[in-house]
C-alpha cells in the first residue's frame, strides 16, 4: 500500500503526490475516474482503449460459439 499526502488547490483541483502518481502510473492528460465508498475517495485510470484493443485477447472463443451464446441470450431476453 501507499499512502502520502497531497493538497486541494483554491478552485478544488486534487494534486496527488509524484511518489502517488508514479505507484498507480499516471501521466499527464491521463483519464480518471473517481468514486466515494464509505467516505473514502477513489481515484483509477481509465484505460486507454487503444492500448486494451492492441493487447492479445484473455478469452478464445469460436464464431460459432460465439454466435451461439449470442442467439441463447437474446431469446432469454425476449421473455
Amino acid at each position: 500500500m501507499t499512502t502520502d499526502e497531497g493538497k486541494v488547490g483554491s478552485k478544488g483541483e486534487l494534486f496527488p503526490s509524484k511518489k502517488i502518481r508514479e505507484a498507480i502510473g499516471l501521466k499527464k492528460n491521463q483519464k480518471i475516474k473517481y468514486s466515494v465508498i464509505h467516505g473514502r475517495l477513489i481515484i483509477e485510470k481509465i484505460p486507454d482503449p487503444i492500448i486494451l484493443l492492441s493487447q492479445p485477447s484473455k478469452i478464445n472463443i469460436s464464431w460459432k460459439e460465439f454466435k451461439k451464446d449470442r442467439l441463447t441470450l437474446s431469446k432469454e431476453l425476449e421473455r
